[in-house]
C-alpha cells in the first residue's frame, strides 16, 4: 500500500530533519513501493547518505549517473547531490538509509584534511560499496552498528556512533575515494537544479520550453539535451509527472473534485489530466481517489 509522502521543497531539498536530540544523524528503513509515488523522487540534502539494500534491488540515479544496487550491497551518496531511487520491477526493495552531516565523521582538525576535499570534490557524487569485499563488508557492519546504537541508546552511545562513523570514513578514504569514479560537471548539475527549481515554483502556471531553458541559461535544444542526459526524459514529460505527483495528496482532501485538482496543479483540461494521470499511475484519478479514501 502506497502511503508515505516524500517531502521536498521547491528547490528539491528534502524537508525531513535528519537528526537525533544530540546528533545530526538519522537512520531508518525504506520500502520504495510504499512511497505515495511508488518511487523515491528526485531530491538532495546537505547530509551524506549511506544505503544498505536489505531486500530486492533498486536503481539509484545520482546526478547524471545510474547505479543498480542489489541485496547485500551498499551505496555512498555525497552531500548536495541530486538523487532518486526506483526498485527493480517486482523486487519489493527495502533498504536502510543512514543520513549524516559531513562534519560528524571526523574531528574538526581532521575534517579540513581528510573530509572537506572529498565532500566538495565535483567528481565524487557516489561510491558503490560491494558487500563481498572486505572493506565494503566492514562499512556495512558499521552502518548496522550505528542503527543498533541509535535504537538502544545505551550510556555514551553518541560517542560509540562517532567512533563507527570515523571507521566508515577511513575505509572510504583508503579504499574508494582515491579511485576514478564517474566525473560530473558541477556547472551542469547547478543548471539542472535551477531548471527544476523553476518548474517547481511555477508548475501551476502555463510553462513553455523557453521559460525552462531561460531559467538554466541555456538554449531550447541544450535544455532538452540536459533533461534527456540527466533525467532520461523530456521537459514536458517531467512537468506532467511533477504535476501528477502534486495532485496525489490534493485528491485525498475532503470534497476535492478531479476537475478542481486538475486546474490546481496546472492542467488546463480535465480530460487531459485524466489521460496523463492514467498513463503515469495506471489508474484514473477518480478510482485512485476512491480507493485511497476507502483505505483511510
Amino acid at each position: 500500500m502506497k502511503e508515505r509522502s516524500f517531502q521536498i521543497d521547491v528547490n528539491l531539498k528534502e524537508i525531513t530533519k535528519h537528526r537525533t536530540e544530540t546528533l545530526p544523524i538519522a537512520c531508518y528503513e525504506t520500502t520504495i513501493s510504499e512511497n505515495i509515488n511508488g518511487y523515491i523522487p528526485l531530491h538532495w540534502h546537505e547530509e551524506i547518505q549511506l544505503i544498505i539494500v536489505l531486500k530486492g534491488e533498486a536503481v539509484f540515479q545520482i546526478n547524471e549517473n545510474q547505479r543498480a544496487v542489489k541485496e547485500g550491497d551498499a551505496l555512498f551518496i555525497n552531500s548536495g547531490c541530486l538523487h532518486m531511487a526506483e526498485e527493480k520491477k517486482g523486487s519489493n526493495c527495502v533498504y536502510i538509509c543512514l543520513n549524516v552531516l559531513p562534519h560528524l565523521f571526523l574531528s574538526q582538525e581532521l575534517y579540513t584534511t581528510y573530509g572537506y576535499p572529498y565532500v566538495k570534490a565535483p567528481h565524487l557524487s557516489y561510491i558503490f560499496i560491494d558487500g563481498t569485499e572486505r572493506w565494503g563488508k566492514s562499512i556495512i557492519e558499521s552502518i548496522l552498528k550505528v542503527k543498533e546504537l541509535l535504537k538502544e541508546k545505551a550510556p555514551f552511545f553518541e560517542i560509540d556512533i562517532v567512533t563507527q562513523l570515523t571507521m566508515i570514513w577511513k575505509k572510504l578514504v583508503s579504499h574508494a575515494f582515491q579511485q576514478n569514479y564517474p566525473k560530473t560537471n558541477t556547472l551542469k548539475n547547478e543548471r539542472m537544479k535551477k531548471m527544476l527549481n523553476w518548474i517547481h515554483e511555477h508548475y501551476k502556471e502555463k510553462i513553455t520550453l523557453n521559460d525552462i531553458a531561460r531559467s538554466g541559461q541555456l538554449s531550447r535544444s541544450e535544455c532538452c539535451r540536459y533533461f534527456k542526459r540527466i533525467l532520461h526524459t523530456t521537459p514536458v514529460s517531467y512537468i506532467t509527472e511533477y504535476r501528477i505527483q502534486k495532485s496525489l495528496l490534493l485528491l485525498l482532501e475532503e470534497e476535492a473534485s478531479v476537475t478542481n485538482v486538475a486546474y490546481a496543479v496546472g492542467f488546463n483540461s480535465t480530460s487531459y489530466f485524466i489521460d496523463q494521470f492514467k498513463k503515469v499511475m495506471k489508474i484514473t484519478p477518480f478510482v485512485y481517489q476512491q480507493e485511497r479514501r476507502e483505505e483511510s
